[in-house]
């Protein structure tokens, strides 16, 4: 069913991971577009030079609250603070994320605890504390960041790519919840793309592929949202596209021996 056109200055828009990359672009891009903003990430100070930033570039009231959502009860501690703030949130971009390389059985337990955490249990948590608000204001955004990761099985990122998988399965979960509302919820779905993700999870994590700017995937996921009539999924990018398709008509297994070949060459 047709929106009505999203209006921006009216919104007060939660961006996780916000303090670099994807999230830091999301937040330039919808200042520029006249909304306040709430964003949250683990790293004051790259909180505070990036509301020094926005400040100097636009009229947007820009709120920072540093926190590590890798924590349980992240999303209500978040709903308690702009609570007492007197801020209510009107649309969210479920951002913030990592990934683990290597071969599982490999990698330490702790780290995989906190990729669940941060990837999966934060982007429920979060959309739980403050979903009734997006639903009432009946005139917003849930963007949740999934990855083409999501659509296959990637081995030696085992625990990434389910966890994507999730993200995929939530939002649509939530959106057939939402119909009928004026709430656009939406899936997001990157290649690599060039921002300090690959400084954790290394170069290897990119299988060898070409690159996309941050600029460029915040552009596809805005050019989405101003449809009239959203899209579910949005993956930005031909190649990217493609993969995906790909990734739905090769069976499991095949693609699980295809992308092991694929990350080897292009990794390590």
């Amino acid at each position: 069913m047709p929106m009505r056109p999203l209006t921006y200055r009216d919104q007060t828009v939660l961006i996780t991971g916000a303090s670099s990359g994807l999230g830091a672009e999301y937040a330039r891009r919808l200042a520029e577009r006249g909304a306040d903003l709430v964003l949250v990430a683990r790293r004051t100070d790259r909180l505070q030079a990036l509301a020094a930033e926005l400040a100097d570039r636009s009229d947007a009231t820009v709120t920072i609250l540093p926190q590590d959502l890798a924590k349980p009860g992240a999303g209500e501690e978040l709903r308690r603070r702009l609570d007492d703030l007197g801020i209510t949130v009107t649309s969210i971009i479920n951002n913030a994320g990592f990934a683990s390389t290597g071969a599982f059985h490999e990698i330490e337990a702790q780290r995989l605890r906190d990729e669940v955490a941060l990837d999966v249990a934060a982007v429920v948590d979060v959309t739980r504390a403050f979903i009734d608000q997006l639903r009432a204001h009946d005139d917003g955004f849930l963007v949740n960041l999934a990855s083409i990761a999501g659509y296959q099985p990637i081995p030696e990122m085992a625990v990434y790519a389910a966890s994507k998988a999730f993200v995929l399965a939530f939002t649509e979960s939530l959106w057939a919840e939402s119909i009928g509302t004026g709430l656009r919820i939406m899936a997001v779905c990157p290649g690599p793309t060039k921002t300090e993700f690959f400084e954790v999870a290394g170069e290897y994590a990119s299988g060898g592929m070409p690159k996309m700017t941050a600029e460029d995937v915040v552009a596809a996921t805005l050019k989405a949202l101003d449809r009239r009539t959203p899209p579910l999924h949005v993956v930005p990018g031909p190649l990217n596209r493609v993969l995906t398709l790909a990734g739905h008509l090769t069976p499991r297994r095949a693609a699980g021996h295809v992308l092991r070949r694929g990350m080897k060459r292009g990794g390590r």
